[in-house]
């Protein structure tokens, strides 16, 4: 495969897009996988097998340095339906309750793409946007290509879940814990390793999913004439991936097939991003927006000089935390604007879908995390921070305190706030978002978890989000959380074990089932 310098892509002539007809023009299948980064066998993650999408990799062009706008679904997927940053449109709170039309001028990419007749289709159950309209029967025509006219192309979106916890295991091709490689800020502990490999092997269940996808292209004769995406929502559903803006969760794979238009085999390391995907689709097939999306065409030749993306983080369920990222290829700023909470403060989704987050708070209460583990435990955050991408990957090592790195935080910074305040017009962090002196000063003898379920009636949750209170549990009911995980964690392959409920709001729906 060979890799390209900076945007020197093979693309043949692109003179036919300011004559295509409505016979001709490509059609889009944008192919999305939830909660994923690029783990995957060509990107070079160990024990996983995806041979089909490395083979769709080995036919277009993959990205090296793709990244989401921000690192949850509903606010991601917001951006991605309409091109702009999710702060822009109103859409960066997930789970947003009161959602509000999109800014004028500003609508759905498949509403422009029916509107310059092609056939939209959502081909899964899931929009998850944070704006009206944002029911599927609202933002697309159909279910299905095989819906369209004939002869009509087709814009069609579909999202394969099973890389969003929880995981089934792959009892064809399990993978082995010791066949695994860890990043440096997990504690590199059987459990870990365990569960790290049931994610590889749902992975590779889904792969095996879009390829009876693309092998229904070949058999429809539409490959030739369609243009495939393969990304993944955003980063990777793990404790320091998903709801954060290092490079695990912002991070995802990106892929894109065109044959006939884009030269196979192509490896770029320019700077992308997802909402990158509508601009280049609109151009691709004729189509003029509106206004003029915060994405740029992949098939540009300025993409080359790109030297920034940005990504922001805000509430996340009712959680509430506020991040804001600059990244270039060779470093990384992250402007924490709540840094007196605790980056693992309560979120109910993850105290009840990941194991690992119950062994490390184990593992750090018994101070057995070495210092880059055990930062992600800490109580409150740094204002800001840095990392050198060149020499520090991982981004484990914070050098925002450096003197040698003055001028690189300055040269970040600057161009962050401009961005936060010209082009995202970001609102920043409320009174009431920040929710100082709402709750009582602290509890004991009590998990956050049952604190939040007990006082639900007295607290507007929606408004002031959760209590920030930290540590979340007690080392006794870390250990229980822990030895509660354990089985499934460890099950066998063929296993049709349920996953455990650890929270109450878990437990009582599973109780509720059974009635």
């Amino acid at each position: 495969m060979r890799r390209l310098l900076p945007a020197l892509f093979v693309f043949a002539s692109l003179s036919f897009l300011s004559s295509t007809s409505a016979d001709d023009r490509p059609n889009v299948l944008w192919i999305t996988i939830e909660d994923w980064s690029a783990d995957l066998s060509c990107y070079g993650t160990k024990g996983v097998h995806t041979p089909n999408v490395d083979q769709l990799a080995a036919e277009g062009i993959r990205y090296e340095r793709a990244f989401t706008t921000s690192p949850v679904c509903s606010t991601s997927r917001s951006a991605m339906m309409t091109g702009f940053h999710q702060n822009y449109i109103g859409a960066n709170q997930h789970r947003e309750y009161n959602k509000q039309p999109l800014p004028h001028g500003v609508r759905p990419i498949p509403h422009l793409f029916a509107d310059a007749g092609y056939f939209t289709a959502l081909m899964s159950y899931k929009t998850d946007c944070n704006f009206l309209p944002d029911k599927k029967e609202q933002l697309f025509e159909g279910t299905d290509w095989s819906q369209r006219e004939e002869g009509q192309p087709f814009f069609a979106r579909i999202t394969f879940g099973g890389t969003h916890r929880a995981w089934k295991r792959d009892p064809k091709r399990p993978i082995a814990e010791e066949d695994v490689e860890l990043p440096p800020y997990y504690p590199d502990t059987q459990f870990i390793r365990r569960d790290w490999a049931n994610g590889l092997e749902q992975m590779q269940l889904v792969d095996r999913e879009v390829g009876q996808l693309l092998k229904r292209l070949d058999s429809e004769g539409l490959t030739k004439n369609t243009i495939v995406f393969f990304i993944g929502d955003h980063g990777r559903c793990h404790i320091r991936g998903k709801q954060f803006l290092y490079d695990g969760g912002i991070r995802i794979p990106m892929i894109m097939r065109w044959p006939g238009k884009v030269d196979a085999g192509q490896v770029s390391e320019d700077l992308v991003m997802s909402i990158d995907i509508c601009a280049t689709i609109l151009e691709a097939a004729g189509i003029e927006p509106p206004v003029a999306l915060h994405g740029m065409s992949l098939l540009d030749p300025k993409l080359a000089s790109r030297q920034y993306v940005f990504s922001a983080r805000d509430k996340m369920d009712e959680t509430h935390d506020a991040m804001r990222a600059i990244r270039s290829k060779e470093f990384k700023l992250i402007h924490n604007l709540m840094p007196e909470r605790a980056y693992c403060q309560f979120n109910q989704y993850k105290e009840g879908a990941y194991p690992a987050l119950a062994e490390m708070n184990v593992l750090h209460m018994q101070g057995k995390l070495n210092a880059a583990q055990a930062h992600f435990m800490a109580s409150v955050k740094p204002e800001l921070e840095l990392y050198d991408l060149r020499e520090d990957p991982h981004e484990v090592h914070n050098v925002i305190d450096d003197p040698s790195y003055a001028d690189t935080r300055d040269n970040l910074l600057n161009p962050l706030n401009e961005w936060r305040e010209n082009v995202i017009l970001d609102q920043g962090v409320s009174e009431d978002f920040r929710a100082l002196n709402v709750f009582p000063a602290a509890i004991s003898g009590m998990s956050v978890d049952r604190w939040v379920e007990n006082h639900r009636d007295e607290y507007d949750y929606e408004k002031y989000g959760w209590p920030s209170w930290y540590p979340t549990r007690s080392l006794e009911q870390w250990q229980a959380a822990r030895k509660a995980w354990e089985p499934w964690v460890f099950r066998e392959p063929d296993s049709k074990m349920e996953r455990p409920a650890l929270t109450l709001r878990q437990q009582k729906r599973k109780a509720a089932k059974k009635k």
